[in-house]
This record gives C-alpha cells, sequence and structure tokens, in this order.
C-alpha cells in the first residue's frame, strides 16, 4: 500500500503503529497521490485490531480524474497491437511472481489469512494473467469467405472503452487480477476500486504497473464505499463492470449498472455443498471437508459450508469433530496457523449470532469454536472452527451466507435426496460429491443445478482457461469472469460484409430486402 515516499512493499512490511495512522493513496494516472477527502474508513488488522491505515473516500472530483484518465489512455491503448499488450502482460507476470510474498505478507497484515493462503491468493490471480497473454489467438474474430457470390463476411473482437471493477475483501489479489489484465488485453482500460478494507495487494501492484512501464492511465484506482459504487454504476463513461461480492450489493450494482446501459457481469453469495456417499474415501474426504470449510477462515465464496451426510456417512461425524478440533486458531502469520481471524469485529458478531440462531432453532453443535482464546491476540477477530449438526433448510444458519468457520452437516437417505436438497437452494456456485462409484459421481453432475461441480475436487474453481461458472443466484449476467467467457465480456464485435463484383458495373437500384445467392 502507497503510504509515504517510501516503497509501497516495504511499508507494508512494517507491523508499527502509532497514533497518526498513514493514509492509503489513490492511483490516478500513473501517480500515486493523497486524496483531499475529508472521509476516511479505518482499516484494523484483524489478528490485533490495531490500525493499520485510513482509507480515503473518494471525491467526486477524484474519481472523475480516475475515468477522465482511462478515458484518455483508452484512445491509444484501443490502437496498440495485441503483442504489445501481451508483452506488458509477460512483464506484469513476471514481477508479480518476483514479488508473490511482500503481496502474501500484505494480504496476511490487511485480511488476516494465513501467509500460505494469502500466496495462494496471489497465485490464482498471476495464473489469469498468464492466460491473459494468449490473448493473440483468443481475441481472434471469424470469417468466411464467399458466404454469397462475391461476398465476404469478416468479424472483429474490438474493445469497449472505460471498465471498472468492484472488489471485495476476501482475495485482495486474486479479483483484481481476474479483472484488469483481461479488460487491457482486450484494450480497454479500467477504473479499479478494491476493498476498502484491504486495498494494499491492489496498490502494491499498481507500483508493479509503473515498474513495467504500464502507461499512464490504463488503471485508476479509487477508493470508498457507497458513493464508490454508485458513482461507477451512474458514470456515462463506464461502459462495463464486474463485480464480486454480496448479495445486496451485487444485485444493487447490476440493476442500477444496467439501467445505465453497462454491462455487467456480478459474482454474489454462495451456499456450497458437499455430498458425501459412504463408499468415498474416509480418510481423504474428511481432510478436504476440513480444509474446504475451514479455510480462509470460512471467508470464501466457494467454501464448502455444508456437508451432506449420506446414509451411514453419518456416523463419520465424530471424526470430523476430533480432525477439525486440532486446527490451530491464531494470527495469520503466526507459523503452524491453520485458521486466521475473520475480518472485522462486526463480521464476528455476525457469525456467533447464525450460530446462535441454528442452536435455538434445533441444530446441535458438537464442535463450538465462538469463545476460542488467542492469547497472544486477545483483541483479534477469532472464531474456532465450528460443527453444527442435524441442521435443517428452515434454519438461518443454513438459509444465511454465514462466510466464517461453521460447517453445517445435513444428512440424507439417498444420493436422490442430497441432490434434491442443494436444487432446492437459491444459489448455484460450487458443489461437490464424494464417491468411489463413477456411476453416482455421473448422476450428480447430471442432475444438480450448480454452475461448477466437483467430484472428489471440494473447490472447483476452474483454471483460467475454463471460466468461473456459478449460476443461478449467485450470479448476474450473461459473461461469466475469466477465460473465453471473460474476454467476450469486455469485447464488442463489428462485422463487416464486403461485396466486389468482378467484372460487373453497379446494379440498379432496388428498394426491396436485399437476399443473396
Amino acid at each position: 500500500m502507497f503510504r509515504s515516499s517510501a516503497s509501497p512493499a516495504l511499508s507494508v512490511l512494517r507491523r508499527s503503529y502509532s497514533n497518526v495512522a498513514p493514509t492509503t493513496k489513490l492511483f490516478i494516472d500513473g501517480q500515486f497521490v493523497d486524496s483531499k477527502t475529508s472521509s476516511w474508513v479505518d482499516l484494523h488488522d484483524p489478528a490485533t485490531n490495531n490500525l493499520v491505515t485510513k482509507v480515503p473516500n473518494s471525491t467526486q472530483n477524484e474519481m472523475q480524474a480516475a475515468v477522465d484518465s482511462a478515458k484518455k489512455a483508452f484512445d491509444s491503448w484501443k490502437q496498440t497491437s495485441v503483442l504489445t499488450r501481451q508483452q506488458l502482460m509477460l512483464k506484469l507476470q513476471a514481477v508479480i511472481r518476483r514479488d508473490i510474498k511482500k503481496l502474501a505478507a500484505n494480504i496476511t497484515l490487511e485480511q488476516g489469512k494465513t501467509l500460505s493462503d494469502a500466496e495462494g491468493d496471489v497465485m490464482r490471480g498471476l495464473q489469469v494473467v498468464e492466460h491473459s497473454c494468449s490473448a493473440g489467438t483468443l481475441l481472434q474474430g471469424e470469417s468466411l469467405q464467399n458466404i454469397a457470390k462475391d461476398m465476404d463476411i469478416v468479424s472483429y473482437k474490438l474493445p469497449l472503452g472505460v471498465t471498472a471493477g468492484i472488489c471485495p475483501f476476501n482475495f485482495p489479489a486474486m479479483i483484481p487480477l481476474w479483472m484488469f489484465p483481461l479488460a487491457l488485453i482486450a484494450g480497454n482500460t479500467m477504473v479499479l476500486k478494491p476493498s476498502e478494507r484491504d486495498p494494499g495487494a491492489t496498490m502494491m501492484i499498481m507500483e508493479l504497473m509503473n515498474e513495467i512501464g504500464a502507461p499512464p492511465g490504463l488503471v485508476n484506482v479509487i477508493h470508498g464505499t457507497h458513493d464508490s459504487v454508485n458513482f461507477i454504476c451512474d458514470s456515462p463513461d463506464i461502459r462495463a463492470i464486474s463485480f464480486v461480492g454480496s448479495d445486496r450489493a451485487g444485485k444493487y450494482i447490476y440493476e442500477r449498472g444496467a439501467a445505465s446501459g453497462k454491462r455487467v457481469q456480478s459474482n454474489m453469495g454462495a451456499k456450497n455443498h458437499a455430498v458425501v456417499l459412504p463408499d468415498a474415501d474416509r480418510g481423504a474426504t474428511i481432510d478436504q471437508l476440513i480444509g474446504a470449510a475451514f479455510g480462509a477462515a470460512g471467508q470464501r465464496c466457494m467454501a464448502l459450508s455444508v456437508a451432506i451426510l449420506v446414509g451411514e456417512a453419518q456416523q463419520w461425524i465424530p471424526e470430523i469433530v476430533e480432525r477439525a478440533s486440532r486446527l490451530k486458531v491464531s494470527a495469520g502469520h503466526e507459523p503452524g496457523t491453520d485458521v486466521g481471524p475473520v475480518i472485522t469485529p462486526q463480521s464476528k458478531q455476525r457469525i456467533l449470532e447464525l450460530v446462535e440462531a441454528g442452536i435455538k432453532q434445533g441444530a446441535k453443535c458438537p464442535l463450538d469454536g465462538r469463545n476460542v482464546k488467542v492469547e497472544k491476540y486477545p483483541n483479534g477477530n477469532f472464531v474456532g472452527p465450528t460443527l453444527l449438526t442435524e441442521v435443517q433448510p428452515h434454519h438461518d444458519c443454513y438459509k444465511e451466507e454465514i462466510f466464517g468457520p461453521v460447517l453445517c452437516v445435513m444428512s440424507a437417505d439417498t444420493l436422490e435426496d442430497a441432490v434434491a436438497i442443494i436444487n432446492a437452494n437459491p444459489y448455484g456456485n460450487g458443489t461437490a460429491v464424494f464417491t468411489t462409484s463413477g456411476s453416482h459421481a455421473r448422476q450428480f453432475v447430471n442432475e444438480v443445478d450448480v454452475g461448477q461441480v466437483g467430484v472428489n475436487v471440494p473447490i472447483p474453481v476452474p483454471l483460467p482457461m475454463f471460466s468461473f461458472t456459478g449460476s443461478r443466484g449467485s450470479f448476474h449476467g450473461d459473461l461469466h469472469f475469466y477465460g473465453k467467457q471473460g474476454l467476450n465480456f469486455y469485447t464488442q464485435t463489428k462485422t463487416i460484409t464486403s461485396m466486389w463484383r468482378k467484372g460487373q458495373a453497379a446494379a440498379k437500384s432496388s428498394v426491396s430486402m436485399p437476399v443473396h445467392n
């Protein structure tokens, strides 16, 4: 995070706190600039709740300056060759790979996840950057010669213009890297709004953009909350919006952005189910359940927050409890930590309330992490691994996305019953089945109504050559993130129909609809 004249990469590694916190800067036209705002958001280390930095609510003038810069840069960037854009992305992937540990340290400081998980955050974003380097093939249009007599058609994929990205707190590096590299490789520019809870990784990446010689204005970074979101939705110069975050915000941005004539891709809430059949590999399955449910303190949109144990698999609960109870809860930078803090005290309180609601409504709690103590960090936002069993579809802990280290356990007599539970849920982000039966796996894949399915894979997030395909209540829009769909989202198609008659004078004028043979 750029907070002083010193290197941003070095400043984020200093865990020093003072009465006067440093401020996070804006990134406009290739420069890190101080905001002139009078409104700030305090950013606290989730492990200690010490103040790390103050993040500005950008002023209207600052946000407009960011758009103006992006608009000006687009005029020249759209004319650059695909090879020029590809070379920039090749340079970007090299410096991100070099600085993975520095980026991860910042993510752990601001977001709380463990260092190894933070490195994975950066790596999954880096893979999208690397895939964008193949745009020379992905951006090819189509053509057909002699579609009619002496007539040819060719289509081109062209950039849209200024685009925007609105990012969540849970993946401070990966989600921005889902957005701006594909926008840029397609010839667009972008105004990026990272989460006000952890913008440091984005600011460090902007420092890397300057290092590799990116033209000013290709990416501009603003900060804020509601006003910045409304500005992005309403700005007539922004052609498309990419959003990842909560249901409420996602629906609002989709509706308001679309009402302004923009393309919008909106990844929203989730309730991801794992179906465990009794023939599954018991040890491996339990390990994967625990990792997918409690990793990142459950703050993943693809976390497996519900396990449906089918038949005799219901007898596995004691072993799941025993394995989960071994997980170490501490600050993300402490060696051996499995579960770090959640992002804010408010998030912790909401998690505790949903667990309590589940218990009051009839769920059992054989593993209760609500009162976990981390002696070295008494003020952190810690919630220990928690298991709720005998969960029913009407329980609040099931209906709401908890977004914490809580695994809800349900039971089913058959695979068909389990699929019915999943398909009745409004979300369709991800699901998984654990089995050694190819027949059962195939049945599950064909019958479950979820956009991303894992077979013995707990978090089935596609690699960047495919697209992230959450469905139903988890996604609003027509084209998904990254992969071919991502590039289609950031491009528009121009089709040219040409006719050159050989040795023939111009045809007589006609007012009839042309029919070509």
